[in-house]
């Protein structure tokens, strides 16, 4: 798929400062997706809220502008995936991607054997990383490091899977003839989950070894694909997010207060509180533990607010604050 750009974007005005919910498609680098939307948004300030694999598909969520602030807040939502686990073959990266390292003996394993080991890899677990993922140690990236030939072990990290549903299994066969069993599932995680570390894991317990063959992220906090019962905005692929792009003259974003909504609780400002907050003043608290997106009382994002005690009081105090206190906040929280 060509990655070069189509159209004059001199003829398209700068995006609204927003979230944009991309369905990444195959092949595709979260950072690809990034490079698409910059030049789609025709500025440079943006991000992405958790890497995607090349080979998975999904929801990515994207930042443009002051939106770049709040991805660490979606990156620590949960997210939903479907996906397909081999058992019997064993990849170098735990997935479709990597070079083959072993095949196992999936004689025997059936549905029962499959659920029952599921079980063990549900509720509050430690899960080592896959070897080859962004996790830095020592500053380098893991994938660098096993590129470079390094054996790269990585320590435990608990995360919570609140659902391991087995949807399908069914024998199938290795273009190189070895048998081995496909297993469909959905699975609701954490922040900081590996599927494909899952994947590896189940095939380890039923000894035969596994690896993913089908990842596609249907959700992340309160932003999914269309049909999927997302809270705001599904997502849109790039081809039709350029197409609006050319149409309208500028990329549709999704404005800060309801990007902030979908995967904050809120906390409703009077004008004074408002005006305060701006200026780094706290306000009365939320009562609620955890981050809460502030809004003014037009329902434009003010700052991101968060119960602290201090000086024996608890107040709200903001954490990011999103408007500008040189201007009207109906001019710059939108």
């Amino acid at each position: 798929m060509s990655r070069e750009p189509r159209v004059d974007t001199r003829t398209w005005r700068p995006a609204p400062d927003g979230v944009v919910v991309v369905d990444k498609p195959a092949g595709w680098t979260s950072h690809d997706v990034v490079g698409k939307i910059r030049y789609l948004a025709r500025t440079r300030k943006v991000g992405h809220a958790g890497t995607l694999d090349p080979m998975a598909t999904g929801v990515l969520v994207v930042g443009v502008g002051r939106a770049t602030r709040l991805l660490t807040y979606v990156v620590g939502t949960s997210k939903e995936y479907v996906a397909t686990v081999r058992l019997g073959e064993t990849t170098v990266t735990d997935d479709a991607e990597g070079d083959r390292v072993a095949t196992g003996d999936v004689t025997g394993i059936d549905r029962e054997a499959v659920l029952r080991e599921v079980t063990t890899l549900t509720g509050e677990i430690l899960q080592v990383p896959t070897a080859v993922s962004a996790v830095k140690v020592d500053g380098v990236r893991a994938y660098a490091r096993v590129r470079a030939g390094e054996d790269v072990v990585l320590e435990p990290r608990r995360v919570t899977v609140s659902r391991f549903d087995v949807l399908d299994l069914r024998a199938a066969t290795t273009r190189d003839g070895v048998p081995v069993v496909d297993v469909d599932v959905e699975v609701t995680c954490s922040s900081g989950t590996y599927v494909r570390a899952l994947a590896r894991d189940l095939g380890a317990a039923l000894g035969c070894g596994g690896h993913l063959t089908r990842l596609r992220r249907t959700r992340v906090g309160g932003f999914g694909l269309p049909g999927e019962g997302a809270d705001l905005g599904a997502a849109t692929s790039l081809d039709e997010l350029e197409r609006r792009t050319e149409a309208e003259g500028v990329l549709p974003t999704i404005p800060l207060a309801q990007a902030a909504a979908a995967v904050l609780p809120v906390r409703r400002l009077d004008e004074e509180e408002a005006r305060g907050i701006v200026h780094g003043q706290a306000v009365s608290p939320t009562g609620q533990p955890g981050p809460h997106a502030a809004l003014a009382p037009d329902g434009g994002l003010v700052a991101v607010v968060e119960d602290a005690r201090r000086h024996g009081s608890t107040l709200a105090r903001p954490v990011v604050v999103l408007a500008s206190p040189d201007a009207h906040l109906s001019d710059t929280t939108s």
